[in-house]
């Protein structure tokens, strides 16, 4: 699983979970591997504040259900299909 760019809910045709073990659609441990370009601004008493940062390159290695623990069990899910299938 890898995407490119941004946030995933900034991306077009982002996907979502599903746990075909418990049902779960809204909660999930992601481990991911991220590479970012951002912009520090340090205060003149050396604290720190990312004013901004963008996403080069995102791979998602590993997905898991939070209320079950399972990853065996999570699917992806596209975005509409999901929200079609809660009334949302």
């Amino acid at each position: 699983m890898s995407s490119q760019a941004g946030s995933a809910d900034a991306l077009p045709g982002a996907v979502r979970y599903r746990c075909s073990a418990c049902g779960n659609l809204t909660r999930f441990d992601v481990v991911e591997m991220k590479r970012t370009r951002s912009f520090y601004h340090f205060t003149i008493g050396g604290l720190l504040r990312v004013e901004s940062e963008e996403v080069l390159d995102r791979t998602v290695e590993q997905v898991s259900c939070h209320w079950c623990g399972t990853s065996s069990s999570v699917e992806q899910v596209a975005a509409l299909e999901s929200e079609a299938e809660s009334g949302g």
